[in-house]
């Protein structure tokens, strides 16, 4: 019996002594990025209006960073809440989600300490001005390979954000993944923006920065599928049981874009109304949706025009998508 208690010791010790290396490893090697750039960004005309673009419609940087009124259709952004942060993603609207997070406040109320280099970070990188993992729902690993003009701009835009005083609720990320979180951001990988005469490879370039792959690309075991890229089925769920599923945009002719032409693809963005939408309340069991039709329908056709260029060269997938139901109590 002394001899096995003496065992179970030194077992109890190794374990201790292996978790506790483990965590030590963790916090001392990453996340491996470099350090934030020492930059100062001269705020231009031109990066203004790039920026605004940007943020407000492209990237949508808006939807996520401010509270949204979901009584109204595709939730617009609730004026005087523009930067302020504090929607939360957790299990109960997205099934399977790890835990509980909160968009962080971005205006210059809560920046005005984080140098330009800091928020480059943060954005291309997925580090906090501290040096905290963020959680990849802000879509860094899109971002990172983004042109760095275009960064700076939207930094430029940030930096002009009426200042919101509000403090952000602090995330709640499952265990094992709270640790495993340090392990995600990675060193930005920074592309020239592509030339629009290569319509392709700038609609590529434009997709990325809409991050249109996050939501329309079925997830396994908390990864994209890369065999049903653009494919659509992953849910979202809504007040009242309604539960959502993403549109497959892959060109499949049954149950994708296949027979779209590039017409009917701008004219499905165009064809928002943004003044009826924020001033319409939804009626129960009317169709709701969290796709920020108000933001992306802000986009040049242009640019709507080359994602759709884009996406007919991804796979066809056959991926049959019911949109919408009511999920029985």
């Amino acid at each position: 019996m002394r001899l096995f208690k003496k065992i179970l010791l030194v077992v109890i010790i190794l374990i201790f002594t292996g978790v506790t290396g483990l965590f030590v490893y963790l916090y001392t090697v990453f996340p491996k990025v470099q350090a934030a750039p020492d930059i100062s960004i001269e705020q231009t005309p031109e990066r203004l209006e790039r920026g605004k673009y940007l943020f407000n419609s492209v990237m949508a940087c808006i939807d996520c960073h401010s509270d949204r009124d979901f009584t109204k259709f595709s939730g617009p952004v609730v004026p005087g809440t523009e930067g302020k942060g504090g929607m939360k993603f957790s299990g109960e609207e997205l099934p399977g989600f790890p835990g509980t997070v909160y968009a962080p406040n971005i205006t210059p109320a809560a920046l005005d300490q984080w140098t330009d280099g800091e928020i480059f970070r943060a954005i291309t990188e997925g580090v906090s001005k501290d040096g905290r993992p963020l959680f990849p729902i802000m879509p860094y690993m899109e971002y990172r390979t983004m042109d760095k003009e275009d960064i700076y701009s939207v930094i430029s835009y940030v930096r002009s954000l009426k200042p919101i005083e509000n403090e952000v609720a602090e995330r709640d990320l499952d265990f094992p993944l709270n640790f495993l979180v340090r392990t995600i951001p990675l060193p930005n990988d920074l592309q020239t923006k592509p030339d629009k005469s290569d319509i392709v490879k700038y609609g590529e370039y434009v997709m990325k920065g809409a991050v249109c792959n996050d939501c329309h690309t079925p997830m396994v075991d908390g990864k994209f599928d890369k065999e049903k890229m653009f494919s659509g089925g992953q849910e979202f769920h809504l007040p009242g049981n309604t539960i959502l599923r993403s549109a497959n945009l892959t060109p499949d002719n049954e149950t994708g874009i296949g027979t779209w032409s590039k017409e009917f693809f701008i004219s499905r963005f165009k064809s928002i109304d943004a003044e009826k939408i924020h001033k319409t309340n939804l009626k129960d069991g009317e169709f709701q949706t969290i796709m920020p039709w108000t933001m992306y329908s802000q986009m040049t056709e242009e640019d709507l025009g080359a994602i759709y260029e884009y996406l007919r060269t991804v796979k066809p997938v056959k991926n049959p998508v019911k949109k919408i139901e009511v999920a029985k109590k």
